[in-house]
Protein backbone atom coordinates (compact mmCIF):
# COMPACT_ATOMS: atom_id res chain seq x y z
CA UNK A 1 0.00 0.00 0.00
CA UNK A 2 1.51 3.06 -1.02
CA UNK A 3 1.71 6.36 1.17
CA UNK A 4 -1.13 8.09 -1.10
CA UNK A 5 -3.67 5.41 -0.96
CA UNK A 6 -4.41 6.45 2.26
CA UNK A 7 -5.00 9.91 3.67
CA UNK A 8 -2.61 10.23 6.52
CA UNK A 9 -1.76 13.35 9.01
CA UNK A 10 2.12 14.47 8.46
CA UNK A 11 3.02 12.86 11.54
CA UNK A 12 1.42 9.69 10.53
CA UNK A 13 3.11 9.94 6.65
CA UNK A 14 6.86 10.43 8.55
CA UNK A 15 5.97 7.30 10.89
CA UNK A 16 5.43 5.51 7.74
CA UNK A 17 8.31 6.91 5.65
CA UNK A 18 10.39 5.82 8.67
CA UNK A 19 9.00 1.98 8.16
CA UNK A 20 8.87 1.48 4.53
CA UNK A 21 12.61 2.74 4.43
CA UNK A 22 13.60 0.24 7.61
CA UNK A 23 11.63 -2.51 4.94
CA UNK A 24 13.59 -1.67 2.19
CA UNK A 25 16.64 -1.78 4.22
CA UNK A 26 15.68 -5.31 5.75
CA UNK A 27 14.99 -6.38 1.97
CA UNK A 28 18.37 -5.86 0.77
CA UNK A 29 20.42 -6.76 3.93
CA UNK A 30 18.48 -10.18 3.36
CA UNK A 31 19.66 -10.29 -0.09
CA UNK A 32 22.92 -9.23 1.00
CA UNK A 33 23.36 -11.97 3.07
CA UNK A 34 22.97 -14.55 0.56
CA UNK A 35 26.27 -12.74 -1.49
CA UNK A 36 28.32 -12.58 2.37
CA UNK A 37 30.59 -16.58 2.50
CA UNK A 38 31.90 -15.60 5.96
CA UNK A 39 29.31 -17.43 8.96
CA UNK A 40 30.76 -14.17 11.20
CA UNK A 41 30.20 -11.91 8.76
CA UNK A 42 27.01 -13.57 8.25
CA UNK A 43 26.01 -13.38 11.64
CA UNK A 44 27.23 -9.43 11.99
CA UNK A 45 24.47 -8.79 8.77
CA UNK A 46 22.15 -10.88 10.64
CA UNK A 47 22.52 -8.84 13.96
CA UNK A 48 22.17 -5.78 12.30
CA UNK A 49 18.86 -6.69 10.41
CA UNK A 50 17.37 -7.81 13.90
CA UNK A 51 18.08 -4.24 15.33
CA UNK A 52 16.52 -2.24 12.21
CA UNK A 53 13.28 -5.25 13.39
CA UNK A 54 13.74 -3.95 16.77
CA UNK A 55 13.36 -0.20 15.45
CA UNK A 56 10.42 -1.07 13.08
CA UNK A 57 8.41 -2.57 15.22
CA UNK A 58 8.90 0.58 17.78
CA UNK A 59 7.72 2.31 14.27
CA UNK A 60 4.76 0.26 13.90
CA UNK A 61 3.50 0.54 18.03
CA UNK A 62 4.29 4.53 17.11
CA UNK A 63 2.36 3.93 14.19
CA UNK A 64 -0.59 2.07 16.20
CA UNK A 65 -0.52 4.79 19.03
CA UNK A 66 -0.64 7.99 16.50
CA UNK A 67 -3.48 6.44 14.37
CA UNK A 68 -5.46 6.02 17.98
CA UNK A 69 -5.04 9.74 18.96
CA UNK A 70 -6.01 11.04 15.62
CA UNK A 71 -8.66 8.28 14.97
CA UNK A 72 -12.00 10.68 16.04
CA UNK A 73 -10.41 12.62 13.55
CA UNK A 74 -11.02 10.08 10.68
CA UNK A 75 -13.76 8.92 9.02
CA UNK A 76 -14.80 5.45 9.48
CA UNK A 77 -13.75 4.39 6.32
CA UNK A 78 -10.00 6.16 6.56
CA UNK A 79 -9.65 4.33 9.95
CA UNK A 80 -10.43 1.22 8.55
CA UNK A 81 -7.76 1.78 5.44
CA UNK A 82 -5.57 3.11 8.01
CA UNK A 83 -6.17 -0.17 10.19
CA UNK A 84 -5.48 -2.10 7.41
CA UNK A 85 -1.99 -0.96 6.50
CA UNK A 86 -1.29 -1.00 10.53
CA UNK A 87 -2.18 -5.27 9.34
CA UNK A 88 -0.09 -5.22 6.22
CA UNK A 89 3.34 -3.54 8.10
CA UNK A 90 2.56 -6.20 11.02
CA UNK A 91 2.25 -8.91 8.42
CA UNK A 92 5.39 -7.50 6.91
CA UNK A 93 7.81 -7.46 9.48
CA UNK A 94 6.58 -10.99 10.71
CA UNK A 95 7.94 -12.08 7.34
CA UNK A 96 11.03 -11.26 8.02
CA UNK A 97 11.19 -11.90 11.45
CA UNK A 98 10.52 -15.63 9.95
CA UNK A 99 13.28 -15.14 7.64
CA UNK A 100 15.46 -14.15 10.28
CA UNK A 101 14.85 -17.25 12.29
CA UNK A 102 15.22 -19.25 8.92
CA UNK A 103 18.78 -17.94 8.03
CA UNK A 104 19.88 -17.88 12.12
CA UNK A 105 19.37 -21.34 11.99
CA UNK A 106 20.77 -22.52 8.91
CA UNK A 107 23.81 -20.45 9.85
CA UNK A 108 24.22 -22.95 12.41
CA UNK A 109 24.56 -20.22 15.36
CA UNK A 110 23.66 -23.34 18.03
CA UNK A 111 25.25 -23.11 21.47
CA UNK A 112 27.27 -25.62 22.58
CA UNK A 113 27.23 -25.63 26.13
CA UNK A 114 30.65 -27.05 27.72
CA UNK A 115 29.75 -27.64 31.62
CA UNK A 116 31.78 -26.94 34.09
CA UNK A 117 32.89 -30.43 35.50
CA UNK A 118 30.67 -32.07 38.29
CA UNK A 119 28.24 -29.00 39.24
CA UNK A 120 25.77 -28.93 36.86
CA UNK A 121 25.73 -24.94 35.82
CA UNK A 122 26.56 -24.13 32.52
CA UNK A 123 29.60 -21.13 33.60
CA UNK A 124 28.81 -18.11 30.68
CA UNK A 125 32.71 -18.50 30.15
CA UNK A 126 32.31 -21.91 28.89
CA UNK A 127 29.27 -21.61 26.73
CA UNK A 128 31.31 -20.98 22.76
CA UNK A 129 29.44 -20.66 19.48
CA UNK A 130 29.37 -23.71 17.42
CA UNK A 131 30.56 -21.24 14.29
CA UNK A 132 33.67 -20.29 16.44
CA UNK A 133 34.80 -23.84 16.78
CA UNK A 134 37.19 -25.58 14.81
CA UNK A 135 35.92 -29.08 13.91
CA UNK A 136 38.26 -30.43 16.37
CA UNK A 137 36.98 -28.79 19.37
CA UNK A 138 33.66 -29.83 18.41
CA UNK A 139 34.33 -33.30 18.18
CA UNK A 140 36.65 -33.05 21.67
CA UNK A 141 33.83 -31.28 22.72
CA UNK A 142 31.30 -34.21 21.69
CA UNK A 143 33.57 -37.04 22.72
CA UNK A 144 34.23 -35.61 26.44
CA UNK A 145 30.24 -35.19 27.24
CA UNK A 146 29.33 -38.87 25.32
CA UNK A 147 32.10 -40.22 27.94
CA UNK A 148 30.15 -38.41 31.12
CA UNK A 149 27.04 -39.97 29.25
CA UNK A 150 28.25 -43.19 29.46
CA UNK A 151 30.17 -42.85 32.93
CA UNK A 152 26.64 -41.83 34.42
CA UNK A 153 24.77 -44.64 32.79
CA UNK A 154 27.35 -47.23 34.26
CA UNK A 155 27.16 -45.77 37.71
CA UNK A 156 23.08 -45.65 37.74
CA UNK A 157 23.77 -49.81 36.53
CA UNK A 158 25.80 -50.31 39.77
CA UNK A 159 23.12 -48.75 41.63
CA UNK A 160 20.11 -50.66 39.73
CA UNK A 161 22.02 -53.85 39.60
CA UNK A 162 19.99 -56.76 41.21
CA UNK A 163 23.11 -58.79 42.36
CA UNK A 164 24.47 -55.91 44.60
CA UNK A 165 23.81 -57.07 47.73
CA UNK A 166 26.20 -54.46 49.59
CA UNK A 167 23.51 -51.44 48.94
CA UNK A 168 24.94 -49.68 52.14
CA UNK A 169 28.69 -49.83 50.50
CA UNK A 170 27.43 -47.59 47.65
CA UNK A 171 27.71 -43.77 48.41
CA UNK A 172 24.21 -42.20 49.33
CA UNK A 173 22.40 -45.13 49.23
CA UNK A 174 23.07 -46.36 53.15
CA UNK A 175 20.06 -45.76 55.12
CA UNK A 176 20.39 -43.49 58.17
CA UNK A 177 21.09 -45.31 61.23
CA UNK A 178 18.07 -45.13 63.62
CA UNK A 179 17.89 -43.21 66.57
CA UNK A 180 18.46 -45.37 70.12
CA UNK A 181 15.27 -44.62 71.15
CA UNK A 182 13.50 -46.12 68.22
CA UNK A 183 15.51 -49.50 68.33
CA UNK A 184 13.80 -51.19 71.10
CA UNK A 185 10.93 -53.05 70.25
CA UNK A 186 7.25 -53.16 71.94
CA UNK A 187 5.62 -55.48 72.48
CA UNK A 188 1.62 -55.48 72.03
CA UNK A 189 1.51 -56.32 75.87
CA UNK A 190 3.34 -53.23 77.36
CA UNK A 191 0.59 -51.19 75.72
CA UNK A 192 -2.18 -50.80 78.01
CA UNK A 193 -5.64 -50.42 77.18
CA UNK A 194 -8.15 -47.88 78.47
Amino acid sequence: MAASDVPMSPELEQVDGKIRDIFRALQNGFQKIDEIKDSNRQSKQLEELTGKMRECKRLIKEFDRVLKDEEKRNTSEVNKQLNDKKQFMIKELNYYVTLRKTYQSSLGNKRIELFDAGNGHVAEDNVQMASEMSNQQLIDSGMKQMDQTDQAIERSKMIVNPHNKNIPDIPGLAPPAPPAQNRKLLSIDSFRML
